[in-house]
């Protein structure tokens, strides 16, 4: 029962690992290279899930110290990697989409499978 209780406790770990899972099963078993895109999103935000969820104390206040004040203190660099996370990964997410697009322009196929088909007959 210890097991549950502390589950219930931290549920958003177990939510971070059981969606990076997700992405990893879609990305290595998906052969459309919009889903394989879309897995590693499902992934990156696992991640950035998970930072937060470390980064979290309950009842935590912004770090603007006060003299005479004892309060408990948020760690902002949980934040400040994830805001870094997320501006590389809609910049990794655009530059794959506009390869995937050049290269359904040249294949006429997001098929992984279908597009080594292609370039073995050549």
């Amino acid at each position: 029962m210890e097991i549950i209780s502390r589950l219930t406790e931290n549920y958003f770990y177990l939510v971070a690992v059981i969606l990076f899972v997700i992405g990893m099963h879609t990305m290595l078993t998906h052969s459309n290279m919009i889903k394989k895109v879309i897995a590693m999103n499902i992934m990156d935000s696992s991640v950035f899930l998970l930072f937060v969820a470390i980064g979290y104390r309950h009842g935590a206040q912004a770090p603007i110290i006060r003299e005479g004040v004892d309060i408990v203190y948020a760690n902002p660099l949980p934040g400040a990697l994830i805001v870094t996370g997320i501006v590389v990964a809609v910049s990794v997410t655009a530059y794959a989409l506009s390869i995937i697009v050049k290269i359904q322009r040249s294949y006429e196929t997001v098929d992984c499978d279908e597009i080594c088909e292609l370039r073995s007959e050549d």
